[in-house]
């Protein structure tokens, strides 16, 4: 039968299960595949496993228990192996490697920020700085038939956001890089100009959170700031 992977930690971790679940509408119990230096907490993979939140929340109950007692790379939801003998001879084959991320994470926590500006605002500063986009505002409003004009228009505008946008990321990623050990740049969504994550060590979670409270202080409320963790360190395994 196949194997659900939920995280792989250092053989001698606690490795609390009791009271978890695994995933499936009928889960199978958790059990743990063994090499001399390595451990993988795994159960029976369900037939059709879909990401509904029952299955969700078990996944992430088991990263949470593990991560309260030390270091775990966390597997990310729907992970399978071929069975219990093929996931512990990887465990054998990517040693090292898994041991090198175990050091990188131990006592380290993932945070992820996303932060967004308010859309008038930013039109407002690209008006208020730029002549050219107020000729071509101007023009196109006077003139409805203006068809190149409002081209021209949307071109600057959108080539004004990426930039001021990009600028403001690169600011204030460089404020709050010195409170984290690392970061992980998942690229701009439609919504948030900055989306990246931050590994932080366990003991300075709080001084984190502040620099972020801080930094968004300074932004104002033309910019919304979402710190969400902490988290299984996806972005860094």
């Amino acid at each position: 039968m196949a194997t659900y992977i939920y995280a792989i930690t250092a053989a001698d971790h606690p490795l609390r299960l009791d009271g978890l679940t695994g995933v499936g509408e009928t889960p199978s119990g958790l059990r743990v595949v063994q090499s001399e230096r390595h451990a993988a907490v795994v159960s029976d993979a369900p037939a059709g496993l879909r990401a509904k939140r029952r299955d969700l929340v078990a996944h992430q109950s088991v990263l949470e228990r593990l991560m309260a007692d030390g270091a775990a790379l966390p597997m990310r939801f729907g992970l399978v192996g071929p069975d219990d003998d093929e996931v512990r001879a990887a465990l054998v084959q990517e040693q090292e490697t898994y041991a090198q991320r175990l050091a990188e994470l131990d006592g380290r926590l993932e945070y992820n920020l996303k932060v967004a500006r308010d859309e008038d605002s930013l039109l407002r500063e690209i008006l208020t700085g730029s002549d050219e986009a107020r000729r071509l505002r101007d023009r196109t409003r006077d003139n409805p038939d203006a068809h190149g004009e409002k081209v021209a228009l949307g071109e600057l505008v959108s080539r004004e956001i990426e930039a001021r946008n990009a600028a403001a990321a690169e600011r204030i990623g460089g404020l709050l890089a010195p409170a984290a050990q690392r970061a992980s740049d998942a690229g701009p969504t439609k919504a948030h100009f900055l989306n990246v994550s931050y590994l932080v060590p366990r003991d300075e979670a709080a001084a984190f959170s502040q620099a972020v409270h801080e930094t968004a202080e300074k932004y104002g409320d033309d910019y919304t700031f979402s710190l969400n963790g902490p988290l299984p360190p996806y972005s860094f395994v």
